[in-house]
């Protein structure tokens, strides 16, 4: 059995902690049936959290991660900290100041994550300019975007590409068919992402089972 570990913020918990679904109702339900279908014996771990940044999931990595022994690891975890530096009224040093905080802190939760010596795939933090007040939130998702990927190769981790796939998508097929608010996903929006992530997932099919 593969064991599979899912973290991140609202968007992977996706009502796991209120509706109480083990999975949530987003995404990693979503993968977790296309891997079953796929006819490999897997368990899935979502421990997406609502409302988490990065530094709450660097807390909890250590004691309560890691101890679930993992073969992969998913993370999508970010826009809360761009959040942080949108909404409360900082100057432009001070939210240069929390952009290499989060990055930093975002190094080392890979440091920790690598401890499992399993692929951890990340992926970027996307936002939609709907409504428009969010466009002011696409360059500082572009900054954070290219410090994950810079991170990625320096841990040698996957990495998947979101915020324009998921805008291209939105733009094609209607911002409100991919997206409830800006931030969040709908069904045809968690659906697209886990067609990604099961794509990127497939690469690693030779990851030992566990018994």
């Amino acid at each position: 059995m593969t064991r599979l570990l899912c973290l991140g913020d609202s968007i992977t918990d996706c009502g796991r902690l209120f509706d109480h679904p083990p999975l949530g109702n987003g995404y990693v339900q979503m993968l977790s049936q296309k891997l079953s279908e796929s006819g490999r014996n897997w368990e899935i771990y979502n421990l997406g959290t609502d409302g988490f940044t990065i530094s709450r999931i660097l807390d909890l990595a250590p004691a309560f991660y890691l101890p679930l022994k993992p073969d992969m690891i998913t993370l999508l975890a970010g826009i809360n900290d761009i959040g942080l530096m949108m909404n409360t009224n900082r100057t432009p040093a001070q939210q240069e100041t929390m952009m290499e905080n989060s990055l930093s802190r975002y190094r080392e939760l890979l440091r920790i994550l690598s401890g499992a010596q399993c692929p951890v795939i990340l992926m970027e933090p996307f936002i939609f300019p709907w409504p428009q007040e969010y466009g002011n939130w696409i360059p500082f998702v572009k900054i954070f975007s290219q410090g994950i990927k810079t991170l990625s190769e320096e841990f040698h981790f996957p990495y998947i590409r979101l915020h324009d796939t998921l805008n291209t998508a939105a733009r094609s097929r209607g911002m409100e068919t991919i997206t409830t608010d800006g931030i969040h996903l709908t069904s045809d929006g968690h659906k697209l992402l886990s067609e990604l992530l099961f794509r990127e997932i497939s690469v690693f099919s030779d990851v030992p089972e566990r018994v």
